[in-house]
């Protein structure tokens, strides 16, 4: 259970009649007493409906990266659970196909908090929910949307996901939805609606009155741009870091994280490889490729690349994903003791990031993300059980209690509450 009382920094034993002496806490042990002391919360897990049966399910030590017991390893509080559907064909039958998708996993998640471990995890709908779930010694799940297009044109489904407990939800994934353009148009230059579409801009209204935070993390910069003017609340970037540091289109360039402060928003930086170092992602990844293709081929297990997946079948997309933390987890354990693999990307690179960003915008602006089961995760922090260590990551730079815990979510709390207040603020008006 999360305490709200601690220790001073340092303790101070008084003997009767002898003189006091001081006993210094080291860095490993303010590290420990910080990351119990804040709540931690990580904006973005992917998830499986297979491990949200009653045979698999997360109340069990699984080998993905996020569930309960990795959870308690690592003293993870609070999981945003993602109701991901990939980009299809933008037609009513591509829509009621996603939308079957984006229920079933609703269902997963509400499904793990009512019915499988209410008593280790419960949804959270606000930051007090938050910090009454965290209080009471459970775990809470959050829910983010991570792609509109299941909602195909009825805007009037924004209540429903609302209603169902999504409290961000982005526009757009890779590729343009209906309602905005992605940042993957600037592969080769080629944009649907130059921003948002008339439909995407109902949607930034619709949200508003809804108290849903809008995700600005995979949508287009110039959309991004026409969010933030249409927005009478902050917004989101629920998973992206920062683009001088690692020059790809998922994350933010200086004007975007400007914008980002001047809007009141917050920016989760994300533990994602290829997202931190491309130099580093790029040796180790080509390095490992071998490796996980033999882990496979020995496991009698299809293979693919990043760049292969959006050409799957869902049958297959959902096979690999399962497969996908298994072979991760054999291939990184052979090359363990290899002294000549190259680097990883690791938790230092991912805090350069979080440095950076804090640097230009403020300590009050920035997040944590993983993109667990998504993709996510770096050496140090591959998992919710090594939760900690990005906590003392930043104590050995320096960073303050009251810095960490905004950087763990209370950036994050702050700008739902805001999101919510406005919201009714537009239903009273």
């Amino acid at each position: 259970m999360k305490q709200f009382i601690y220790l001073l920094c340092t303790i101070t034993v008084i003997s009767c009649g002898e003189k006091k002496e001081k006993i210094e806490e080291t860095t490993l042990e303010k590290a420990h007493r910080i990351h119990d002391a804040v709540i931690t919360i990580d904006t973005h897990n992917d998830i499986n409906v297979k491990n949200f049966v009653d045979s698999v399910n997360y109340s069990q030590r699984l080998d993905n990266q996020v569930n309960l017991p990795k959870m308690k390893e690592g003293g993870l509080d609070v999981t945003w659970l993602i109701v991901y559907t990939g980009q299809d064909t933008l037609t009513d039958e591509g829509y009621a196909k996603a939308k079957e998708n984006a229920m079933s996993k609703f269902e997963a998640i509400h499904k793990l908090c009512e019915d499988i471990a209410p008593e280790e995890i419960e949804l959270a709908l606000t930051s007090a929910d938050v910090q009454r779930i965290v209080g009471a010694g459970k775990k809470a799940a959050m829910i983010g949307v991570e792609n509109a297009y299941p909602i195909g044109t009825d805007l009037t489904q924004f209540k429903t996901y609302h209603d169902l407990g999504a409290r961000y939800i982005s526009l757009a994934h890779n590729g343009h939805s209906q309602f905005s353009d992605s940042n993957t148009g600037e592969a080769d230059d080629f944009w649907l609606h130059n921003g948002l579409s008339d439909l995407g801009k109902e949607a930034v209204v619709e949200m508003n009155k809804l108290g849903i935070m809008i995700d600005v993390s995979h949508p287009s910069k110039e959309a991004m741009k026409q969010m933030i003017a249409l927005s009478k609340a902050p917004i989101i970037a629920s998973h992206s870091s920062a683009r001088a540091l690692c020059d790809h289109s998922r994350n933010l360039d200086d004007e975007q994280l400007m914008m980002m402060k001047e809007n009141g928003g917050v920016v989760q930086t994300v533990a994602f490889s290829s997202y931190l170092n491309t130099e580093k992602h790029d040796a180790r990844a080509a390095y490992m490729k071998s490796i996980y293709e033999k882990v496979a081929d020995s496991l009698d297990i299809a293979w693919y690349e990043r760049s292969q997946f959006s050409s799957l079948s869902d049958a297959d997309k959902e096979a690999f994903m399962e497969n996908y933390p298994k072979v991760l987890k054999i291939g990184k354990e052979l090359v363990a003791n290899k002294s000549y693999a190259p680097e990883a990307v690791n938790v230092s690179d991912f805090v350069d990031h979080i440095d950076y960003i804090v640097k230009l915008i403020g300590i009050d602006y920035v997040g944590i993300s993983s993109d667990f089961d998504g993709g996510g995760g770096i050496e140090g922090w591959n998992d919710a059980s090594e939760t900690f260590n990005v906590t003392l990551e930043l104590v050995e730079r320096g960073y303050t209690e009251e810095d960490i815990a905004k950087l763990w979510g209370g950036n994050l709390m702050r700008v739902l509450d805001q999101v919510q207040e406005i919201a009714k603020e537009m239903g009273e008006s």
